[in-house]
């Protein structure tokens, strides 16, 4: 049903580099690359990044959240260790959900902008 989702940052090539780290366990590289912005997919731009220099962080209350679907559990860890390892913040470590069903692994981080990103897998029985 969704296409592609855009998310703002204030330093496109810096976080396009941390990106490039972050989304490749998912399977998704830089398919495009405009001035001010760089678009990530398999094989189109489904995740967007555009720049906004002037933009302010966003306030952990925002509500802003994206998750993107990973391919298994181990996909979800790298995922999460990439983003740590260049330098965002956890926001709910690689691990079960059980709130949201029995087969639900995800993990979630901030960007450096404020950007909730989750990565999430479905387990099988």
């Amino acid at each position: 049903m969704i296409d592609h989702i855009s998310i703002p940052v204030r330093e496109l090539k810096t976080s396009a580099r941390f990106y490039d780290a972050l989304l490749k366990p998912l399977g998704m590289t830089r398919v495009r690359e405009a001035p001010k912005a760089v678009g990530y997919g398999k094989t189109y731009p489904e995740f967007w990044l555009n720049e906004r220099p002037q933009l302010k962080p966003q306030p952990e209350d925002s509500g802003l959240h994206i998750c993107l679907r990973a391919a298994d559990v181990a996909a979800v860890d790298a995922f999460h260790a990439a983003a740590l390892s260049a330098g965002a913040k956890s926001d709910g470590g690689p691990g079960k959900r059980p709130q949201y069903s029995r087969a639900y692994y995800a993990a979630f981080i901030r960007d450096w902008d404020g950007n909730r990103i989750e990565a999430v897998t479905f387990l099988r029985d």
